[in-house]
């Protein structure tokens, strides 16, 4: 039996995505030229490995040499819960951790639901083949859910849907399928400016451009080395991430879907700084172990801590 849009979708929201569209698998032209000319001007900062593996970002065929399409999936994360603001910046004692960070790791979640998508698709048709990934590999994931329509790249570089907002993950699999595409969606950001203003470093240094060197995300997660002193008093209490360009965006405030899935729902909002700065290996292993925090690993998490604290 041949696989078309509608059984890729009902597969799709049957496993529990939330959004599906198609992209022909094409040359990405003027994405990965944007890209060359963001890693030239060094805003990737310390991730060496966003400069490895240009040609397969440029070219799926190179991940799967017969790649006809990608299906771009979408999977809301967003819930009606918020930060204790107040207490916490009267405190100084909390650290705020991203939202997308609070509940069960999203790739343990995504990957479960990518093999059961994938193995389903496959059963239709076993000529199907395919390969996915979920932001961790050389794959331009918001190249690609821009292509098949999920949504558009807002001046904060995070691609926004409609009818989610800002507030979701991104997974695709490149197959050897034909399909249908989907239209991209236009840009509907028009002249809101609401991020570049509201970011307290300045790290949107102009509209869809990042510089990962002033983003309170990269130097509380995957920053290596120590947090430059001219950023002190600017973290508005971030201990893990940042989400402030997308807090003021109007799409998030005009669209609050919430998540249907209970993973997602807080179990660190706020993390006690003193309980991360007396916090040991086998201690953060154990907190930490199904959640996204780890990837800061403990060294990074008393550095941040510490940061705030002082």
């Amino acid at each position: 039996m041949k696989l078309t849009n509608e059984i890729v979708i009902q597969k799709a929201k049957a496993v529990g995505f939330d959004l599906v569209g198609f992209a022909k698998a094409e040359i990405l032209e003027n994405e990965t030229e944007r890209l060359g000319n963001w890693l030239r001007n060094g805003y990737q900062a310390g991730m060496e490995y966003m400069e490895r593996n240009f040609e397969k970002r440029k070219d799926v065929k190179n991940i799967l040499s017969d790649a006809k399409s990608v299906i771009s999936l979408g999977l809301n994360y967003h819930t009606e819960e918020k930060y204790s603001d107040e207490e916490i910046t009267k405190s100084n004692q909390s650290g705020k951790v991203s939202r997308y960070a609070w509940g069960k790791d999203y790739h343990l979640v995504i990957w479960k639901m990518l093999n059961e998508l994938e193995s389903s698709l496959k059963e239709i048709d076993p000529e199907f083949e395919s390969l996915s990934y979920v932001d961790t590999g050389p794959v331009m994931d918001k190249a690609w859910a821009a292509r098949a329509g999920i949504g558009w790249l807002g001046k904060h570089t995070n691609v926004i849907n409609r009818e989610f907002g800002s507030w979701i993950f991104l997974a695709n699999i490149i197959c050897n399928y034909e399909f249908e595409y989907s239209s991209p969606i236009p840009d509907y950001c028009g002249s809101c400016t609401a991020c570049l203003e509201a970011c307290p470093t300045g790290a949107i240094i102009q509209e869809y451009v990042v510089d990962s060197n002033k983003c309170i995300s990269y130097l509380t997660i995957e920053n290596k080395n120590e947090i430059p002193e001219e950023f002190k008093g600017k973290f508005d209490n971030w201990l893990f991430g940042c989400d402030i360009c997308q807090d003021v965006c109007p799409w998030n405030l005009k669209f609050p879907e919430l998540t249907h899935l209970k993973d997602f729902y807080p179990q660190q909002k706020e993390i006690q700084l003193n309980e991360i700065l007396e916090m040991n290996e086998a201690e953060f292993k154990e907190k930490f172990q199904n959640s996204p925090v780890k990837r800061a690993k403990l060294k990074g998490l008393k550095r941040n801590a510490s940061f705030l604290k002082h």
